[in-house]
Order: C-alpha cells, then sequence, then structure tokens
C-alpha cells in the first residue's frame, strides 16, 4: 500500500482551470468518488475541493496505475486536457504525500498562510469519505495526524491569530480602498459560512452591512447571530443595490455567474466588487467606475501576509517535519508491535497448557498453579525482552514489512496476525 495525493491549487492553476476542476455539491463529489473506488487500484479516497484547490488523497496498490485513472477522471469532471491536467498537477507520493497533508492541514499551503478555514474544510472532507464508506484505516491514519500537526502548529506559532482568513483579506482590501468606513454600507450575497466570516470582519471594521440571498429566511437567521443591526433584503432587490451600493462581497455557493452583464448599470461613483467564489459568482464586466476582485487578485495582500509570517512559517515547516517524521515512526510501530504482542500471547497459551499438563500428571500441586505461572511468565518476558528491543530497532530502520514477515514466518506466526489497530479518530466530530 502507498499514499497518493493529487493536488490542484493556487500555486500550479489559474482561477479558470479551477472552476472547471471544482466539485460544487455533494452529488457531483458521490458520483466521482464512487466512480473512482470502482478501480481495485485505488484502496481509499478523500476529496478536498475549496476555492483553492482540490486534493484527491488516496491510499493505492500501484501509484502510477492510480494517478493515470484519476487524472483521466478529472479530465471527464472538468473537460480539460489529460496532458494538461498532468502537466499541471502536483503528485505527491508516501513520505512526501504525508508532508504535504500536514501542510495544507497547518495552512501552510494556504493563499492565506494561516487562515483558519481550512481544517475545517479537511475534516468536512474526512467526514464526508468516512460516512460514505470511502476511506477507512490507512487514511484515519492520516488525518488523524494531519489534524494533532495543525494543533501543535496553532500552539506553537501565531499563524492562527489575527486576520488570517480569505474573508478577512478581502475586508482589509476594501478598507484600505474606502479608509473611513463609518456609515459605509457593504452589500454581502450569500447566507452560508463565508459570508458569516465576512460579515464579522465587516462589522469589526466599522462598515454598516447589507445582506441578501435567495433564501431571505436563511440570511434573516444568519443576521439575528449578530448582535449589531443587519439590514436583511429581499433578493429581488438585487440589481438596485449593485446600482446604489459601493462595495459588494459575493460568496455563495452557486456553480455559475449570478451577477451577469445585463444586471448592471453605469454609475457616477466608484463600485468595488469581491468575487470569493469558485466557480465565480461575478461575469466578466468591463464598466466604467467598477472595479472588480477575483479570488486570485488578492495575491498583493498575500505576499504581505506571507512577508509578515515567514519566521513564524519556518518554525510551522519544521514542526510539519519532525510530524510526518514521527508518524512514520508510529505506522512503523503499528505494525512491529502486534507481532510482538502475539509472541508474548503464544507463549502465555503455552505456559498454560504445559502447567495444566503437569497438573494431570501430578508433577506440580494445584495450589502451585499460579506462583509456576507467573515464574514461568516472568521467564519468557526476560528472555523476550532484549529481542523485542532489536525487532523495534531493526524495523525501525529497514523496511518494516519485510521485518515483520520475516518474525511472522520464524515463530509460525504468519497470516495470524491482525494489525487492525485502535488508531480512531475524533475528529471528524
Amino acid at each position: 500500500m502507498s499514499y497518493l495525493i493529487i493536488s490542484f491549487s493556487h500555486k500550479n492553476t489559474d482561477l479558470l482551470m479551477r472552476e472547471k476542476l471544482a466539485f460544487p455539491n455533494d452529488n457531483k463529489k458521490n458520483i466521482f468518488l464512487k466512480n473512482i473506488l470502482k478501480n481495485d487500484n485505488i484502496l481509499e479516497i478523500i476529496l478536498l475541493s475549496t476555492c483553492n484547490r482540490v486534493e484527491i488523497i488516496m491510499s493505492v496498490f500501484n501509484i502510477k496505475d492510480a494517478t493515470n485513472h484519476i487524472i483521466k477522471a478529472l479530465s471527464y469532471h472538468s473537460d480539460l486536457n489529460y496532458d494538461k491536467l498532468y502537466d499541471r498537477a502536483d503528485i505527491y507520493e508516501n513520505d512526501s504525500a504525508i508532508h504535504h497533508i500536514f501542510t495544507v492541514a497547518s495552512s501552510l499551503n494556504s493563499l492565506v498562510i494561516g487562515e483558519t478555514q481550512i481544517i475545517g474544510q479537511l475534516k468536512d472532507a474526512f467526514r464526508f469519505s468516512l460516512e460514505n464508506k470511502y476511506c477507512g484505516k490507512e487514511l484515519s491514519r492520516v488525518l488523524h495526524y494531519s489534524f494533532k500537526c495543525s494543533a501543535s502548529v496553532r500552539t506553537a506559532t501565531s499563524l492562527g491569530t489575527g486576520s488570517v482568513s480569505v474573508a478577512s483579506t478581502v475586508v482589509t482590501q476594501a478598507k484600505e480602498i474606502i479608509q473611513d468606513t463609518k456609515g459605509v454600507q457593504v452589500l454581502v450575497v450569500g447566507a452560508g459560512e463565508m459570508s458569516e466570516l465576512t460579515i464579522k470582519h465587516l462589522l469589526s471594521s466599522g462598515f454598516d452591512v447589507i445582506l441578501i440571498n435567495r433564501n431571505k429566511t436563511k440570511a434573516q437567521k444568519l443576521a439575528n447571530s449578530f448582535e449589531e443591526h443587519i439590514d436583511v433584503r429581499d433578493y429581488k432587490e438585487l440589481k438596485t443595490l449593485l446600482d446604489n451600493v459601493s462595495v459588494t462581497i459575493i460568496a455563495t455557493s452557486a456553480p455559475y455567474p449570478i451577477i451577469t452583464k445585463d444586471m448592471v448599470s453605469l454609475c457616477t461613483f466608484n463600485r468595488y466588487w469581491f468575487d470569493i467564489c469558485v466557480p465565480r459568482n461575478i461575469d466578466d464586466i468591463n464598466l466604467l467606475n467598477l472595479e472588480v476582485f477575483y479570488i486570485d487578485d488578492l495575491q498583493d495582500i498575500v505576499n504581505n501576509n506571507m512577508s509578515l509570517r515567514s519566521q513564524q512559517a519556518k518554525k510551522a515547516f519544521f514542526i510539519v517535519k519532525q510530524m510526518s517524521f514521527e508518524f512514520f515512526e508510529l505506522l512503523k510501530s503499528l505494525e512491529i508491535e502486534p507481532v510482538i504482542k502475539h509472541i508474548y500471547t503464544r507463549g502465555n497459551k503455552i505456559i498454560d497448557k504445559k502447567v495444566n499438563i503437569a497438573i494431570k500428571k501430578g508433577f506440580i500441586k494445584v495450589d502451585e498453579q499460579a506462583n509456576i505461572t507467573k515464574l514461568c511468565q516472568s521467564i519468557l518476558a526476560e528472555y523476550l525482552h532484549e529481542p523485542s528491543k532489536i525487532v523495534k530497532r531493526i524495523s525501525k530502520q529497514q523496511e518494516c514489512g519485510f521485518v515483520s514477515k520475516t518474525i511472522q514466518s520464524i515463530f509460525g506466526l504468519k497470516n495470524t496476525i491482525n494489525h487492525e489497530s485502535d488508531f480512531n479518530c475524533d475528529h471528524t466530530k
């Protein structure tokens, strides 16, 4: 079994390609993942699809065959050329795959370094695969440890503090443009998690918020969750509001543009629209006094974020490297520990059997059974102690599977070991 990750992100693809690769709803994810797992070479799979990335996380038998199968499936899904996708894809195998997913979970691979949304998105992707039986023991171990790594990075660094999300970056950009935010209205379109984060930052920056959503009840519920007043409007007012409000931030899950050219009129004042959706929700519109920012247009503010956090990022990358090593050490121990445990268990069974035979033949008395059993067990433990330490040490230096199989063959344990561990993950809750 090998770990494999095929990654498309803001680092290797443009916004247009990410729009085509995106999985906007659970139904599309289900169809894709079910078809992928029809291939016997792919054992487990998790799909992470966000505004900035598509990550296919897998355990596989053959890396080359699995890679070709995934790229073909993504080509069919996105209607993009196979060779173009293959050339753009970042492909991570085994050690590098673990390091990559730990980096992603720790928000070191995000557009905004230290942003806090990615860990929730990764947990959601994991939960989705777990509930639909697309992943099991192997990827559960990986994701469990990636969440542990993320928590360690947040604890040891300041990367998770301050304004470090895409939503906060957008609000920061709007604030730099407007400067005096008092009394300035911002139209927020959408009532999901991204809109909630956006509103929090808008209110803390002194903006007044107008909220609009196709489902007005959902919009009102979101508005009621804030202490500050939020003006909730009917969705039919969208066109009028676009022509009268200077700043609009759109964050919906619609897989198509909901603001089109025919909805927009020429205005005498400057307007600034921010589309933080993938696929984009604002059409290509060139109009006087209108500036549209898409998610990739935030690069300047992101670069500034990078420079301010560079020292903390170095510390975080060291943690990721260290925990990646620890993870593989853990896998080795999970492989060899059951073998050693089974040797002891088998030895204790032999002790019980021989002691019972000795009692039946009158070699020892019944009331001596407990003491003699303890004596035999202590002899066994002392005899196996040093070999056990040596086996553990060798398994860390050489290919663990080979060591495990050799020990099983020597002790006649082949095909008797259950390598399932109690490596349960509570991070999906």
